[in-house]
């Protein structure tokens, strides 16, 4: 049987330039005014779609969001990130009840208003009550009737009200506790400013808040009024709790998108590897059908094209990137993305576009290729409103991912969502309820610390390098930016060329 040929028809098109990295490009300095210093930068930045002229409803404070992973965003680093201005999405890779669970974490938290996980009963011992504190690290514990954070409050019992040499390990709580009638403690709806002031004119070191039932809320303590003031651009919602977002998938949305509202989730995202389907617009038209309200972001889309069928299907953000993350092979495995830049670049234009056409803007967030902290200064001038990265939050303290020894200092585990471990089919698009190949690997980052300290440099070094275009706000930067292209040779001549003395304390 012969093979039948189709004549006279074009069978790919090719795009006109080249896939592009941020490593290809250097962004120009621009003159900077007496008045254009680090101190004058303002960071803020619309979230999710907006009438042209109009604020968004949401603003980040910083442009920065955790990725939708499971070797990412926790409550913890969630929390850690809402109280530096930007926004942690929890990723919904489990079942919906889990999810919702770490919504309300995040969103129960309260700056400087404490749940207690150091509690006993005054029926425990001092030595369980030795044991406990030793296993949290805190040496205040609450006294409640069932031993939990939330029970009926009786009592605290610090460190300083027993010794392990002195008294009687199997001797009772009860006998070393300071009871309710001798606590000052206020009511649960106390606001952080009137109860720091009780600390102080108090002269207290924690003051307990209990509802009208007497039931234990939250533990303020006096330390923690210095750290609430650490973090004056906090992201929350007009009940002053702190923002938090929530990943969902084109799978069982009608249940989850739902489940994740009621729980007080400030912005969903579709997470796909690939956002440019008819599954993805079928499920941002029904959400923002049932929930008009509710701030919804779609992707990943790598042109425009993508872009404006996804803000045509009601998208309030769209995420840029496929195959550019530090453990994405989706490039290896289906030969599918492009290079970030190019990506950024091409859909920054088609936002602008779609702009003056409807009269709405819509963010576009830039996902993956972030591989150095200029790279995030870079993405912005492209045009991107705020960058998505996972491999930089993993390194952190507040990351669910391990922290393991090696020769060579601390790791952190980190692992792909298309990797065997993490089995995220519903964000791949295989045709099988289960990855038949991976598109992720499994691995480690090199171990960076706390997250306000880190995040803290890279913001310094944003701010430093929007000086040296002459911007003071993002929408300058992008304005103003002028970039160039990188030869092989420039790219050698940007890196050190003697012998790097070790040193400390500097990034």
């Amino acid at each position: 049987m012969g093979i039948r040929r189709i004549t006279g028809r074009v069978v790919a098109q090719l795009v006109d330039g080249v896939s592009r990295t941020f490593n290809e490009f250097l962004l120009l300095p621009n003159r900077t005014s007496r008045e254009c210093t680090p101190g004058s930068v303002d960071l803020r930045t619309p979230l999710v779609r907006h009438a042209v002229g109009e604020p968004s409803e949401i603003e980040l404070r910083t442009p920065f969001t955790s990725a939708i992973m499971q070797a990412v965003s926790s409550p913890e680093l969630a929390i850690a990130l809402a109280r530096e201005g930007g926004l942690g999405f929890l990723h919904h890779n489990r079942p919906v009840e889990d999810q919702v669970s770490e919504v309300r974490a995040v969103k129960n938290f309260k700056a400087g208003f404490v749940i207690s996980d150091t509690n006993v009963r005054p029926t425990d011992t001092l030595g369980h009550l030795r044991e406990l504190m030793q296993e949290t690290g805190h040496s205040t514990a609450a006294v409640t009737e069932d031993g939990t954070a939330s029970g009926k409050f009786l009592g605290l019992v610090t460190s300083r009200d027993f010794h392990p040499q002195r008294h009687d390990p199997a001797a009772l709580v009860s006998s070393r506790m300071l009871p309710l009638e001798k606590i000052a403690y206020s009511r649960a709806d106390v606001g952080l400013s009137e109860a720091n002031t009780r600390l102080w004119e108090e002269r207290l070191d924690c003051l307990p808040t209990v509802d009208e039932s007497g039931f234990l809320r939250h533990l303020v303590f006096r330390s923690d009024y210095t750290d609430n003031k650490r973090f004056p651009l906090q992201l929350v919602d007009a009940g002053k709790r702190l923002r938090v977002g929530a990943g969902v998938n084109t799978h069982d949305y009608r249940d989850r998108v739902p489940a994740l509202v009621e729980a007080g989730a400030d912005a969903l995202c579709f997470d796909s590897s690939d956002g440019f389907s008819d599954w993805q617009a079928e499920a941002l038209t029904w959400a923002k059908k049932h929930y008009p309200d509710v701030a919804i972001g779609g992707g990943n889309v790598v042109d425009g094209q993508a872009f404006t069928f996804l803000a045509d299907a009601g998208a309030d953000f769209v995420k840029v990137g496929v195959g550019g993350g530090s453990i994405c092979i989706t490039r290896d495995q289906k030969g599918i993305g492009r290079g970030q830049a190019s990506a950024v670049l091409d859909v920054a234009a088609a936002r602008d576009a779609y702009r003056d056409q409807t009269g709405q803007y819509v963010p576009i967030c830039s996902d993956g290729g972030l591989v150095h902290d200029y790279h995030v200064a870079l993405a912005l001038a492209m045009g991107a409103d705020f960058v998505m990265m996972g491999r930089y939050f993993a390194r952190f303290d507040q990351a669910p991912g391990a922290k393991l020894p090696t020769r060579d200092g601390f790791v952190k585990e980190y692992w792909g969502e298309g990797s065997s471990r993490a089995r995220n089919w519903q964000r791949y698009g295989q045709g099988s309820r289960g990855l038949l190949f991976e598109e992720g690997v499994d691995g480690f980052v090199p171990y960076a610390g706390d997250l306000h300290e880190g995040l803290a440099t890279t913001i310094a070094k944003l701010k430093a390098t929007m000086v040296s275009c002459g911007a003071i706000d993002l929408g300058a930067f992008q304005a103003t930016a002028r970039l160039t292209l990188v030869s092989d040779q420039s790219f050698q001549e940007s890196h050190a060329t003697v012998q790097v003395r070790e040193t400390s304390g500097l990034g």
